[in-house]
């Protein structure tokens, strides 16, 4: 896991994504692609910009704890194989993500 800044995360974004803005987190699949090993242990990297973390920390109105836990909930969960890309999917891993917070102390209501 690499805890970064929007520069370096908006660097990666626009090379690997082809998408010329920072976001929040990205993940990087170890088992996806040619040279992929689905038997390796290492599930992949994740990249967060710790400015995205304070701000959507401050915009949704919970601790810059629970934001990052959500962040590094949500790329591992991407390194798993979920995805949300339609609406059934979001609903799915926004509740597995809940429910893994509220495991570790981090749950909404937890503030």
């Amino acid at each position: 896991m690499v805890l970064t800044n929007d520069e370096a995360v908006h660097a990666l974004n626009r090379e690997y994504r082809g998408v010329d803005r920072p976001t929040d987190v990205l993940s990087f699949s170890q088992r996806e692609g040619e040279d992929a090993n689905p038997d390796d242990p290492v599930l992949g990297d994740i990249v967060i910009s710790l400015d995205r973390v304070a701000a959507q920390a401050a915009d949704y109105g919970h601790s810059f704890e629970r934001e990052l836990g959500f962040l590094t909930v949500h790329g591992v969960l991407h390194l798993l194989g979920w995805d949300h890309e339609l609406p059934d999917e979001e609903q799915r891993m926004m509740a597995k993500t809940e429910e893994i917070l509220g495991g570790i102390g981090l749950s909404r209501e937890a503030r």
